[in-house]
């Protein structure tokens, strides 16, 4: 095969030239790190454009979740998702927190809210749900169930980059948010992320916790860790932030053709749009109805590999089937049939703004009987 791959997304990259203007600077003011004025810029720019009112830069989207669980003083038990990247229940594991797994929603991918009172017990203290694909949780009775129990709710919004809901962001949902910015997600800083803050008191906190917790030049308040994000990687990200929409339009737009093409074929399904939702196009997922489709989800998704079509088996396994935490009593399939299924049935296609027409036309004709 002569063909070249496909990869399932590609990496949003700023001009340059103009990258180079900025290193210029940076170089120029001998500041490389530790709060600079880039660094200042991005935070700045980015609660802009995401509509909320603060932002704490960190350098990868996992030390946001674990700092956030520090933050809030989060302990025993957390509910979560198993049908997401192990990020999300690594976090709790770093913290001493045990998960419990409750099943999803088979019209979304993200955590039902009908199950999470069921497995609330007197040890629990927060809710970790995930935007799975860039798709809104339900954030109104997630809040409902918190408020009645007195939980704290943390939100992995790491697919979640510029969603909003008739007009308002997702990130001020829950009492924390957190983002990633690797360079597989819609926006990228390279490697990053962020945490989303309601107010001032709380950023303080959490720019405290992520400078080793010095609050001066010789005051300690916290045993906090390092998980700055650079000069370099904020530059790169403020360029980025420039043409991150139009990156976000050309997902649109192969969204649209995917739809398209695979509306009528037997046996794959996919989620349209939801209503009032301004999506970012992060994933494009497709389940595989074996019965339907004459060919199991592992039999397409090695057909497509050979062919250099790397689409992938997001998320499969699922967390709760991983040795760490397959012997939680919450972790058996009995207690998750939605999530198995989708797990055993997804393939995400390549989604990325460089996608070309004929990109398009190979990919499906691999898929389109």
């Amino acid at each position: 095969m002569n063909q070249n791959k496909i990869t399932v997304t590609s990496p949003l990259l700023p001009d340059l030239d103009e990258f180079n203007e900025l290193l210029k600077d940076i170089w120029k003011k001998r500041w490389i790190t530790n709060n600079g004025e880039y660094h200042q810029r991005l935070e700045q720019a980015l609660a802009a454009y995401l509509k909320v009112p603060f932002v704490s830069l960190f350098t990868n989207g996992t030390l946001p979740l674990i700092t956030a669980l520090q933050a809030l003083r989060i302990t025993g038990e957390v509910i979560t998702t198993p049908y997401s990247f192990v990020a999300t229940t690594h976090s709790l594991w770093w913290n001493g927190i045990k998960p419990v797994f409750v099943d999803i929603k088979r019209e979304t991918g993200n955590i039902d809210p009908d199950k999470i009172e069921a497995a609330i017990t007197p040890k629990t203290t927060a809710i970790m749900p995930v935007h799975i694909y860039g798709k809104p949780c339900d954030t109104d009775a997630i809040q409902q169930i918190a408020d009645k129990y007195g939980l704290k709710v943390i939100y992995d919004a790491a697919h979640a980059f510029g969603v909003e809901v008739n007009g308002n962001s997702i990130l001020n949902a829950g009492d924390m948010s957190t983002l990633s910015f690797h360079a597989t997600k819609v926006y990228n800083t390279i490697e990053g992320g962020a945490m989303i803050m309601h107010d001032e008191k709380t950023k303080k906190r959490i720019d405290y916790l992520k400078n080793f917790g010095f609050a001066g030049e010789t005051e300690v308040v916290a045993p906090g860790i390092n998980s700055k994000m650079d000069e370099i990687r904020s530059a790169y990200g403020l360029l980025n932030l420039k043409q991150v929409d139009a990156a976000i339009e050309a997902r649109h737009q192969v969204a649209i053709k995917y739809r398209e093409a695979l509306r009528d074929v037997d046996g794959i399904t996919f989620w349209d749009d939801l209503p009032g939702v301004r999506h970012n196009y992060s994933y494009f997922p497709i389940f595989v109805d074996a019965a339907k489709y004459g060919m199991t989800r592992d039999e397409l998704y090695f057909k497509m590999k050979e062919q250099g079509v790397l689409g992938r088996r997001y998320y499969y396994p699922l967390i709760s089937d991983f040795s760490t935490y397959r012997s939680l009593p919450s972790a058996t399939k009995e207690n998750l049939p939605v999530a198995t299924k989708m797990a055993n049935e997804v393939i995400c296609l390549p989604m990325h703004h460089v996608l070309s027409g004929e990109d398009l036309t190979r990919i499906l004709n691999l898929i389109v009987k």
